[in-house]
């Protein structure tokens, strides 16, 4: 039973001691994808293009909830003077603009909207770029994994020469001060 132990308890040892040897030769590194993504002038104007786009919807949304609250406003003084089938009209039309305002906002702005897809279809590009230059840039260093810091994944702490963002500007052919 002893001998039995001995050679379950060093069998032990030299698997976790081999788990430990191999955890150390991994290399971890990271980068921020917002501070490389600003520093591609493409991806700024971008930005710029896709701010004035929405801000002109935003504008548009802004002036029709103007007039649909002049409407209620308008009925609201009126209300007294109106027939019922005045009053139904006036309803019907203070419902309809609600609704024409609601499938403009969702066409604008909602998960399928024309922004999201204008954004992806414009930002994809630039982004298949960053991921081929942070791949390209870890094959030629060798690191195991790259995290990339701007996103969902917290690092509470990183030492800075593990940083990639500047190998991966320059990668992307981007000359930093």
């Amino acid at each position: 039973m002893n001998r039995n132990y001995l050679y379950i308890s060093v069998l032990f040892f030299t698997i976790l001691l081999n788990g430990l040897i191999n955890a150390q030769d991994q290399k971890i590194g990271y980068y921020e994808s917002d501070f490389v993504l600003s520093k591609i002038p493409e991806y700024v104007g971008i930005e710029q293009r896709l701010k004035i786009l929405s801000d002109g919807w935003k504008n548009e949304i802004q002036n029709q909830k103007i007039e649909i609250e002049s409407l209620e406003e308008d009925y609201r003084a009126k209300e007294i003077l109106y027939t019922e089938e005045i009053k139904k009209e006036k309803l019907q039309e203070i419902n309809n603009r609600k609704k024409q305002l609601d499938t403009f906002t969702a066409q604008k702005f909602g998960p399928q909207g024309e922004y999201f897809t204008r954004q992806k279809e414009l930002l994809e590009p630039i982004q298949r770029q960053v991921f081929a230059a942070v791949r390209a840039v870890a094959q030629r260093n060798g690191y195991d994994f790259v995290f990339d810091r701007s996103g969902d994944i917290y690092m509470v702490y990183a030492r800075g020469e593990w940083n990639l963002n500047e190998d991966i500007l320059l990668e992307l052919g981007i000359e930093i001060e």
